[in-house]
């Protein structure tokens, strides 16, 4: 999950995630993507949750399996993954949502829906938090 690192709270917050979807089924208009409207529904579990405990944001470790790095050696590589995920934590939450949408290869325009916001809005935003990750990686 992108926003717990404990295994215990990450799995209370997948129950309530899949608690919402079943409530909320009912109220699905086929209007988006069914993809597109479990993703707004998680995102908005994820938020208000966090925002009703009044704790920080945590995300998840970004490893392997979020990018196929060319054949390099392996203390770069690992280099590289701490780098990329130190800078990931130093976005917003919603920057973190939308890379992490970006990362599961979600098209921007069931990125935007699901963010409620425009696809031209969802492509200035990946370019500029591109940018932003650039140059925190090479601080």
């Amino acid at each position: 999950m992108l926003y717990e690192n404990d295994s215990e709270t990450r799995n209370d917050l997948f129950q309530e995630i899949v608690l919402q979807l079943w409530r909320s089924f009912g109220s699905f208009r086929g209007e988006a993507k069914i993809t597109t409207w479990m993703y707004r529904i998680a995102l908005n579990t994820a938020i208000s949750g966090l925002r009703k405990q009044g704790r920080s944001i945590k995300t998840e470790e970004v490893n392997e399996k979020h990018f196929n790095f060319a054949e390099s050696d392996s203390s770069e590589q690992e280099e590289n993954y701490q780098r990329l995920q130190w800078a990931i934590k130093q976005l917003s939450e919603i920057e973190r949502a939308m890379v992490m949408m970006a990362l599961d290869e979600v098209p921007y325009e069931d990125i935007a829906e699901t963010i409620g916001i425009t696809q031209n809005n969802v492509r200035v935003r990946m370019n500029r938090i591109r940018e932003k990750l650039r140059k925190l990686m090479t601080q």
